[in-house]
């Protein structure tokens, strides 16, 4: 049964992405706008280059309606690009030219681009017309046109964002300005500053890219490309974060992880100018060495958002007061403006536990070309207090704990041990907090004749003693006996998904009965 939970984030009406742009090149042109290892541009300076790429797409005769690629490697070039395909009033389609070819091209098939933008070399990808993104120096040394976007309304789309599809093949989710308007207004306003200088760290086709990216140059900031070789090296990101002076950082949580495990080998961390943190992609663990880092920080804040690519963000958890006493495992909050929540209640009498569906401004315009799933994903429901009839269904548990949302899994992984209902991010949180652990993933294994069993995988640090028999018996006195795992097998690495997730059903695989590879790091029986 679908209910209302009474948790709304109020009444949302946010300028247009477009306009706040406009805005902030008119109030201080000459200030920095983007940076990267090759640039940098004053927000006069990338207003001109966004002309000039909407002059082309013009000559191209792209227009509202329309859908335009981009690839490359992230650069001033792409924020350039992506600008100039919102600002012709087309839909942006961000390509990461490090995936399968076969991929890229079923994704300009399927969304119909008209053209194909790039940096670099022609990519020689199946689309109608390919077209190379001007340098700099070429928009230099030309008097181009003024800045002059197309307006836009709430349904116009913004992008179209590609995501794994359970057929084979990715599905396309497009995102209009109602959606988007609202989740970069509400970033600047609950960011510490709206001018804040902020790195870019997400994948082009990440929706985060475009939180990172529009929320600071609307708001008059200045964004700094991260160099691609850092990603994987928190040491040296840290060093390049404290010489940049970067104040705000988008990151999932295991890259923020990865950067306070690392932050623990420096003395100090006072040549860091970071006001924020936002984090977001999966269960937001509070492990010691987060909650060391951010006691290092006390000027830093950690937001906890929440959300999915059909809705971009949802909610928001700020993590106050000291770090020590945050809990395990973070709440995601309260709604953002717009934003109405409901529950589907599956089990009788329980108001408090349920799927989590999303009204209001946060909705995307659904799958492209998929009207089974858009069917059964966004849903008809009875107009609630707020005036909402459709609402998205999102596949993930929560409840609702004093007016506050808690994520508690995905309704299709739910765990029932003997009849008990079992939250195995709360056995990876207890894990986590174990000497020695670094990472810790819990699932439940299929034993035959229709019974489950939980099983723990950890990853150990290098230098550390870690004994499975010790921890065991640290989660029997934190934990009900039906949420302790008989054992816990230690990996040398865990599985990931492309978007660097733990992959949860390749840990499964590794620790299902008879299979040798998990046997001899088996622990703690």
């Amino acid at each position: 049964m679908i209910i209302e939970t009474g948790l709304w984030g109020g009444v949302s009406q946010p300028p247009c992405v477009l306009e706040s742009f406009e805005r902030a090149v008119g109030r201080q042109p000459g200030a920095l706008a983007v940076s990267d290892p090759e640039h940098q541009l004053t927000y006069h300076e990338l207003a001109a280059w966004i002309a000039r790429i909407i002059g082309l797409l013009r000559e191209a005769s792209v227009g509202p309606g329309d859908t335009v690629a981009v690839t490359g490697p992230r650069s001033a070039a792409i924020v350039a690009a992506a600008w100039a395909v919102v600002g012709a009033g087309a839909t942006y389609l961000p390509l990461d030219s490090n995936f399968p070819r076969k991929r890229l091209g079923y994704m300009l098939a399927e969304s119909g681009a008209k053209v194909l933008l790039h940096t670099g070399p022609d990519p020689e990808l199946p689309a109608p017309r390919r077209v190379s993104i001007p340098a700099w120096t070429e928009v230099e040394r030309m008097a181009g046109a003024g800045l002059t976007f197309v307006p836009c309304t709430p349904d116009t789309p913004v992008y179209v964002i590609y995501t794994s599809g359970s057929t084979g093949n990715p599905k396309g989710v497009t995102l209009p300005h109602s959606c988007i308007d609202n989740m970069a207004h509400w970033q600047r306003h609950h960011s510490v500053r709206q001018d804040l200088r902020t790195a870019q760290f997400a994948p082009l086709n990440f929706d985060i890219w475009f939180q990172e990216t529009l929320s600071t140059l609307g708001g008059g900031g200045s964004l700094v490309i991260m160099p691609e070789e850092l990603r994987q090296d928190p040491i040296e990101l840290l060093d390049w974060l404290a010489r940049e002076r970067i104040e705000r950082l988008f990151l999932p949580c295991v890259a923020l992880h990865m950067l306070a495990t690392a932050a623990t080998a420096f003395d100090s961390l006072a040549n860091l100018a970071l006001r924020e943190i936002n984090t977001a992609g999966e269960q937001l663990v509070c492990t010691p060495a987060i909650k060391e880092f951010f006691q290092r920080l006390p000027e830093c804040a950690l937001n906890n958002h929440y959300g999915q690519s059909e809705s971009h963000t949802v909610s928001v958890h700020t993590l106050a007061g000291e770090s020590s006493s945050w809990p395990a495992l973070s709440p995601i909050g309260l709604p953002l403006p717009g934003c109405e929540i409901l529950l589907d209640t599956a089990e009788p009498g329980d108001s408090q536990i349920g799927e989590l569906l999303v009204a209001g401004s946060p909705l995307s315009l659904g799958y492209l070309g998929q009207p089974e799933l858009n069917a059964q994903r966004y849903v008809q429901v009875a107009r609630t207090a707020h005036g909402h009839t459709r609402a998205f269904r999102t596949g993930d548990l929560v409840s609702v704990e004093n007016g506050v949302l808690h994520f508690l899994g995905r309704t299709d992984d739910e765990v029932k041990i003997r009849g008990y209902r079992v939250n195995p991010l709360e056995i990876e949180a207890c894990l986590g907090r174990q000497p020695g652990v670094v990472e810790a993933v819990c699932v439940p294994v299929s034993m035959g004749a229709g019974s489950r069993q939980l099983r723990a995988a950890v990853t150990v640090a290098a230098t550390a003693e870690f004994d499975a028999a010790t921890a065991l018996a640290a989660l029997r006195e934190e934990l009900p006996w039906y949420s302790v795992p008989p054992s816990i097998t230690v990996l040398p690495a865990l599985p990931r998904t492309p978007s660097g997730k733990a992959d949860r059903a390749a840990v499964a695989r590794l620790l299902a009965p008879g299979n040798r590879s998990a046997v001899a790091a088996d622990a703690g029986k």
